[in-house]
């Protein structure tokens, strides 16, 4: 029985022979990172950690000690709704309060020790699910190809 158009023996999309145009890279890669996020999103920290949570949990291990508000702010979120998810982490004892060394009337909030290690286990999950799913799905070539695309990616983003 003849291959649909398109793919390969097993089952994979062959590459095209037209040049595509970039509206339909940019249409397919938004698409496919999206999914490939929502996988990896739903590799970490099983029901434990909202995607919210998580968020908060990186953002203060990359940039330390924030208040509410400037999270909120970073996070597009309204403060009230920040509060309500710090208040979930403080419970969890993955951050921590303190005065604000500038503003006494103001508290910072941190990564604990806790929160610093449930961060590398959600980070170790994702990793480990992809490295396993790339090692498993793709042979020498295409992890090549995955390489290539990565650096492209790369430049792309402007690093």
């Amino acid at each position: 029985m003849p291959e649909p158009t398109g793919t390969t023996h097993a089952g994979r999309r062959a590459a095209p022979s037209a040049e595509p145009d970039a509206e339909q890279l940019a249409t397919g890669l938004t698409t496919v990172v999206g999914r490939l996020v929502r996988r990896l999103r739903s590799m970490s920290a099983g029901d434990r950690l909202t995607p919210t949570q998580r968020s908060v949990l990186a953002r203060l291990d990359l940039e330390g000690p924030a208040t509410t508000a400037a999270l909120a702010r970073a996070e597009y979120v309204r403060p009230q709704s920040m509060r309500l998810t710090l208040g979930a982490l403080e419970s969890q004892g993955l951050v921590e309060r303190a005065p604000d060394p500038a503003d006494g009337r103001k508290s910072v909030m941190s990564l604990t020790e806790s929160g610093a290690a449930t961060l590398a286990e959600v980070r170790a999950a994702k990793h480990d699910w992809l490295a396993r799913a790339m090692a498993a799905e793709l042979d020498g070539a295409e992890r090549r190809t995955v390489a290539e695309a990565i650096e492209l990616i790369d430049r792309l983003t402007g690093h």
